[in-house]
């Protein structure tokens, strides 16, 4: 069980990551396609994925959820939601101002101490 909290730890900091660097890379897809916009969503789609900065994070992200589902097997599910998304909501707004996003950082913080408070509940 202890190996399974640290793995949960470990998958919430990757998808945390991946989601701030998902969302730069999406931004900069948007930003070449205002130029010449594709006639179609599907197009669209394909651009981004085509897009490294959008596609690499996103397949380490994926690679993590396989490392979740493979621990939800072993895990409580009621332990591994609450440690993962929190890990997740922290490390999202950790590696965002890392990049340089403007946030309320007194605000994270809160909601994360909250999380966390209610994930130790006796």
């Amino acid at each position: 069980m202890a190996g399974d909290v640290e793995t949960m730890v470990a998958v919430g900091l990757v998808w945390g990551a991946t989601n701030a660097l998902m969302r730069r890379g999406a931004q900069l897809s948007d930003r070449n396609l205002r130029d010449r916009p594709p006639s179609n969503r599907l197009l669209q789609w394909l651009h981004l994925l085509l897009t490294w900065q959008y596609s690499l994070p996103f397949f380490i992200n994926l690679s993590a959820s396989a490392a979740f589902f493979h621990t939800l097997r072993d895990s409580p599910i009621s332990l591994a939601v609450p440690v993962t998304n929190a890990t997740t909501f922290a490390a999202t707004a950790a590696a965002a101002y890392l990049l340089g996003e403007e946030m309320r950082v007194g605000l994270a913080v809160l909601g994360e101490v909250r999380t966390w408070k209610f994930i130790n509940k006796p």
